[in-house]
């Protein structure tokens, strides 16, 4: 907020989210209250800009109005969508549909501003000239990507929509190369301690090609265990201001699609230098520890190791192995799950909070047409690694904030979690309420504990779903920050993210920052200005990775979807509104609308009280959760959406 002269307005600048409408929201500082922003007002404001806004002293519906007074910065000015021929022809021109719905206008483009595109294309077009939000804004062809509708440009369009590239710049993959010839010369063991006689493995999903993550055991005379999680050494070859440095930082993480991993670093390294593959000789950065027979630490080490794994397991090869009591390293994995167990018992005794939800994975075809979705099992191995890269984790930052905080505050990365949001938490109380369960709280304060208590509660219901994910959208989002708050889902102290610097741009900085410190015993206060930059970029783009990943999902179930038009499913209502009930395909996971014009049985008015739309005059209720039998009639890939109807 900046306080102006007696007599001046008074303005905030912030980010705006903008709606498909043109209707802007900016949060009001020291408030839950956001000011809404009205077309006629919004200045060409675009979702995500930071902008400077001022009020208007007025309200409409009893929400604050206010006017976007500046642009500071836009998100973006590159959007992907589909070529169309203006119709009629505004100067032989095109229009850009946007797949970006948030995008309220679409895009007039010249002829001459096309490149080598034609009409139902799948381009990337650059706003140039933008004045008047109530008119188009102008803008120019700079990237090709294929027809629309076609798998390939629906998923590149995906990646660059999101603000990614596929391809290394020519001097990073030369970079990247160059370390191919080095690597074989050089000394292996040159300062690092040697693992290699260690009984060492990777699990890793089915179609892993980059292994970020190793674990050894080994038992001691005393019985206790020696338990080494080893990470792949990515500092090691991508130093501070190289190109390779540079891209990863400009990439920020890894995507990962449906189908294809957008990877942060070139494949000689994330596939093949970098990666821990079996039966190699592989730098690490290695996190050791010494447990007891309750899983407690009594002694930690970390440092520069190398290591060589003796099995790739995938997780349901090693899963196997547990249930039947026998094969490879049986008695290993077996330990190793024992000790996972009583590290997973002791982290939700002290209040984490298990957020598990079912994951959906596609079996698509040659052309990359789904033919078969269906829902991904977490199992013990699954667990178990999460379990010890949870311990790594921990026990760095822990290290690292006792060592750094000595001699006054020095810079480091810490993955945060705040607590949630009163507001939130009161409407998520609400909400379970409604679906006749109880979320513990005194004025929007609650615990890890009691949302945890509350989650326990809905297991095996039909509300299960439903609830687990109304809880994970009131929770704050986890971020990057050298400002150490604590993890409230997890309910640590201290948490970093140590364990995927292959894929993880913050991964790679923690490395540096904990070598710098072991061999130095010094980081520099002055470099927390730069960290804390380096993490909100991070948190930023790993966002947009999400939503990548999101958004591609939800093609692959509406594609798929549109092959079964007509046919008849089983779902569950996943939410209600004025204009519709939102219903979730059992199975797929797929959801769409049944929309209100289309309930003909009678008029029904939302219940905001029940979360229910209520007929008026029989009073027929269709609630949250509710199990429901519904006809697909439609499906649009483009707009990501589907359309049901009730049977009867």
């Amino acid at each position: 907020m900046k306080n102006k002269k007696e007599g001046e307005i008074k303005a905030f600048e912030g980010t705006i989210r903008v709606t498909g409408k043109g209707v802007g929201y900016f949060p009001i500082p020291e408030s839950e209250d956001d000011f809404e922003i009205q077309p006629e007002n919004i200045k060409t404001a675009l979702n995500r800009d930071r902008v400077k806004v001022v009020s208007l002293g007025t309200e409409i519906f009893g929400r604050r109005q206010a006017r976007v007074e500046e642009i500071v910065e836009r998100h973006k000015i590159e959007f992907v969508g589909t070529l169309e021929k203006s119709d009629p022809p505004a100067g032989g021109g095109f229009f850009l549909v946007p797949d970006d719905k948030r995008l309220y206008r679409d895009i007039f483009v010249p002829s001459e501003k096309i490149k080598q595109a034609k009409e139902g294309d799948k381009v990337q077009v650059k706003i140039t000239e933008w004045a008047d939000a109530s008119k188009s804004p102008k803008g120019e062809v700079v990237r090709v990507i294929g027809r629309a509708g076609e798998h390939n440009a629906e998923m590149l369009g995906i990646v660059f929509e999101s603000g990614f590239e596929v391809d290394f710049p020519p001097d990073v993959e030369k970079e990247a190369h160059a370390w191919k010839e080095k690597y074989k010369n050089e000394d292996k063991l040159d300062g690092r301690k040697d693992f290699r006689d260690r009984t060492t493995f990777t699990i890793d999903p089915v179609n892993a090609k980059d292994f970020d993550d190793a674990l050894s055991l080994k038992v001691l005379p005393n019985g206790d265990f020696e338990i080494g999680v080893h990470i792949a050494d990515v500092s090691h070859f991508v130093k501070e201001g190289t190109a390779l440095d540079r891209e990863a930082r400009t990439r920020g993480t890894s995507i990962y699609l449906v189908d294809r991993t957008i990877p942060m670093l070139p494949e000689v390294l994330s596939n093949d230098l970098c990666s821990l593959n079996p039966n190699e000789p592989k730098y690490a950065f290695s996190a050791v520890f010494v447990l007891d027979g309750d899983a407690k630490v009594k002694e930690r080490w970390f440092g520069k190791t190398l290591i060589e794994s003796d099995k790739r397991f995938a997780y349901e090869e090693a899963q196997e192995i547990l249930d039947k009591k026998k094969g490879k390293f049986y008695e290993e994995l077996s330990t190793l799950n024992d000790l996972a167990l009583k590290l997973r018992k002791e982290k939700f005794k002290k209040g984490a909070i298990d957020f598990e939800t079912d994951e959906v994975q596609f079996e698509l075809d040659d052309l990359g047409k789904p033919v078969r979705i269906y829902k991904k099992e977490r199992k013990d191995t699954n667990k178990l690694i999460e379990d010890f890269m949870l311990l790594a984790n921990r026990e760095v930052a822990t290290y690292m904030h006792g060592v750094t905080g000595k001699n006054g505050r020095a810079a480091f990365v810490y993955r945060i979690h705040d607590a949630p949001d009163r507001e939130k938490i009161l409407n998520l109380a609400t909400f379970v309420k409604a679906l006749g369960f109880e979320l513990k709280n005194k004025d929007g304060e609650t615990t890890g504990e009691d949302i945890a208590k509350m989650l326990r509660s809905v297991d095996g219901t039909p509300a299960e779903m439903l609830v687990k994910t109304a809880a994970v959208r009131s929770m704050s989002k986890a971020i990057y920050s050298t400002t150490n708050i604590g993890h409230f889902g997890l309910a640590f102290d201290y948490y970093t993210h140590f364990t995927s610097p292959i894929r993880r741009y913050p991964d790679l900085m923690v490395h540096r920052l904990l070598y710098r410190f072991l061999n130095k015993g010094k980081i520099e206060q002055d470099e927390i200005i730069k960290y804390q930059k380096l993490c909100d970029y991070s948190s930023e783009r790993e966002i947009e990775a999400a939503e990548a990943e999101r958004a591609s999902i939800k093609y692959k179930q509406v594609e798929y979807m549109q092959g079964h038009i007509g046919e008849e499913f089983d779902a569950t209502v996943s939410g209600v509104s004025e204009w519709g009930i939102y219903v979730e395909e059992v199975l797929t996971r797929a959801e769409g609308m049944v929309k209100v014009r289309d309930m003909k049985d009678d008029f029904y008015e939302l219940n905001k009280n029940l979360y229910a739309l209520v007929g008026k005059r029989t009073g027929k209720k269709y609630s949250l959760s509710d199990k429901v039998r519904v006809k697909l009639v439609g499906s649009d890939p483009e707009r990501k959406t589907l359309d049901f109807q009730f049977v009867e």
